[in-house]
C-alpha cells in the first residue's frame, strides 16, 4: 500500500494539520511548498467518455411530440433542464484538489 495520500482538504486546513503535528506552517506556506514541489490545484479532466442512451434520439423525439400536441390544443408548454444528480465514481465535480502539476484525475464524461 502507498504511503502517498491525496487530499482536497484546503491549504488553511492542511496548515492547521502540520502546525497540530509540530510543523508550524501558514496556508500561504504550504501553498508555495506545494507549487514549488511541482503541484498545482487542479479540477478532475473529464477524457473518459460513456455510452450513449440507446434511446437518446426516440426520448427527444418524444418530447417534441408532446410539445406539439400540447400547442396544438393551446396549451402553454414550459421546458425545464434539470440537473442530475452528483453520481458516485470516477465522475466530474466542480471540486479542485492539489496534485502534481499536468496529473488531473481521469474521470468519466457522463
Amino acid at each position: 500500500m502507498s504511503p502517498l495520500r491525496w487530499t482536497t482538504k484546503s491549504l488553511r486546513s492542511l496548515a492547521g494539520d502540520l502546525t497540530r503535528q509540530g510543523h508550524a506552517a501558514s496556508a500561504p506556506t504550504v501553498g508555495r511548498l506545494l507549487r514549488e514541489n511541482g503541484f498545482s490545484l487542479q479540477a478532475n479532466a473529464k477524457t473518459l467518455e460513456g455510452a450513449q442512451h440507446p434511446d437518446r434520439d426516440a426520448q427527444f423525439r418524444y418530447i417534441n411530440d408532446q410539445v406539439k400536441d400540447h400547442q396544438a390544443d393551446g396549451a402553454p408548454v414550459v421546458s425545464v433542464d434539470t440537473k442530475k444528480k452528483e453520481v458516485v465514481g470516477e465522475f466530474k465535480n466542480a471540486g479542485r484538489q492539489w496534485r502534481p502539476a499536468g496529473q488531473p484525475v481521469r474521470v468519466d464524461v457522463t
